[in-house]
């Protein structure tokens, strides 16, 4: 049976409740990603683990080996990845405790290893990349979470910043302008990468503080959040691989 991909971000370094068979540590021709992949069953289903940051969150939102990670679950069989991201909310309805499931993303980084179209690795090639996120996986989250009583936000859209520093009210009330929902540091290019390689790929945002200026003290609410909404994120995960893989 064909493993789903999890990527594990801030407050998920490690897949608590996951029955691990083995760990590998994965050569890619972009290096090596940021932890061993984690093979195992979770809800009684084969899954691949992958902490983002690494096991022991040291690795900056804009340092992570993006090419590697993707790659690496790529090699490891994943067709299917389901990517956890820790966030800020800008909406109103996106208040800390929310589980988002975005529809549409705005990149706001620079710098990075974005592609791997650039002509040596692969063909050049400029992937249609209108809807970032696979409708089918995103369908898959928003049902099992209903079926959960979780119930997570349908839409949205997702603000990838640079990081790691937070941003400014000012910055929060520009991406608002943009119809930015909600703002993270990850987003991108991860999901660009995952399209480029056929992956069906959608994120899973846990909404841990308010964002700037939106009220509230973030790194008080962050800390209390992040083990809230990680653990509803999980609950999630679990629904939906109990309830059998998508086609």
């Amino acid at each position: 049976m064909i493993p789903t991909g999890i990527i594990g971000g801030t407050g998920m370094a490690q897949l608590a409740g996951l029955e691990i068979e083995r760990e590998e540590r994965a050569v890619t021709p972009w290096g090596e990603p940021s932890a061993p992949l984690v093979r195992g069953r979770y809800a009684g289903m084969p899954v691949v683990f992958l902490a983002r940051h690494g096991r022991d969150h040291d690795i900056a939102p804009h340092a992570i080996n993006y090419r590697a990670n993707v790659w690496a679950l790529r090699d490891a069989g994943v067709r299917r990845v389901i990517a956890v991201n820790a966030v800020g909310g800008i909406s109103a309805d996106c208040a800390p405790g929310t589980l988002v499931v975005p529809d549409q993303l705005i990149d706001y980084s620079w710098g990075r290893a974005h592609s791997y179209c650039d002509g040596t690795a692969m063909p050049l090639e400029h992937v249609d990349f209108t809807a970032p996120y696979s409708d089918t996986v995103r369908e898959w989250l928003l049902w099992a979470g209903a079926a959960a009583g979780i119930e997570p936000r349908d839409g949205g859209t997702y603000a990838a910043t640079q990081g790691p520093r937070l941003e400014t009210a000012a910055e929060i009330d520009r991406l608002e302008r943009d119809g930015c929902d909600i703002v993270g540091m990850t987003g991108m290019p991860e999901a660009a990468l995952a399209r480029e390689l056929k992956l069906e790929y959608a994120c899973c945002a846990v909404v841990v503080n308010w964002a700037a200026g939106r009220g509230g003290d973030i790194h008080t609410e962050l800390e209390a959040w992040v083990q809230t909404g990680m653990a509803a994120a999980r609950r999630l995960i679990e629904a939906a691989l109990g309830a059998g893989a998508t086609s």
